[in-house]
């Protein structure tokens, strides 16, 4: 079942790179969802995720950093985690699209599948030298 979680580690990999390059080259859709109290650095703050989500998605992919990147990446997680929330109850909409209560809402629970995958699949496999 290890291939499993290899494709899993290739796919999270993948979305966080390709977010990654978003916060860059669609940044107002970020910015717009941070909360008021961060509105001084938003952008700088937009652009530092976006690098993080680069490097933790190429860290996941390569065996003597995964462990790292898994980490990095939950500690990313936690520090979006305020743009989220600030989604939810402020409705907020994303990228100029409003979402249904739920929706918000129901965002916020991935951040913990998310993270709960980060560890799963950074953790050393059998053919990690």
């Amino acid at each position: 079942m290890e291939w499993i979680r290899t494709l899993v580690r290739w796919l999270l990999a993948g979305a966080l790179v390709y977010v990654g390059v978003t916060h860059f080259t669609d940044a107002q859709v970020f910015v717009d969802i941070m909360p008021p109290f961060l509105s001084c650095l938003d952008l700088e703050l937009v652009y530092i995720s976006g690098v993080f989500e680069i490097m933790c998605g190429l860290g996941l992919l390569m065996p003597h950093t995964r462990k790292a990147a898994g980490w990095a990446l939950i500690l990313l997680l936690i520090a979006v985690f305020p743009a989220n929330i600030h989604m939810a109850i402020n409705n907020v909409p994303l990228d100029g699209k409003e979402l249904s209560a739920a929706a918000r809402w129901g965002r916020l629970p991935f951040q913990f599948v998310f993270g709960w995958l980060a560890y799963w699949v950074s953790r050393p496999s059998k053919n990690d030298s």
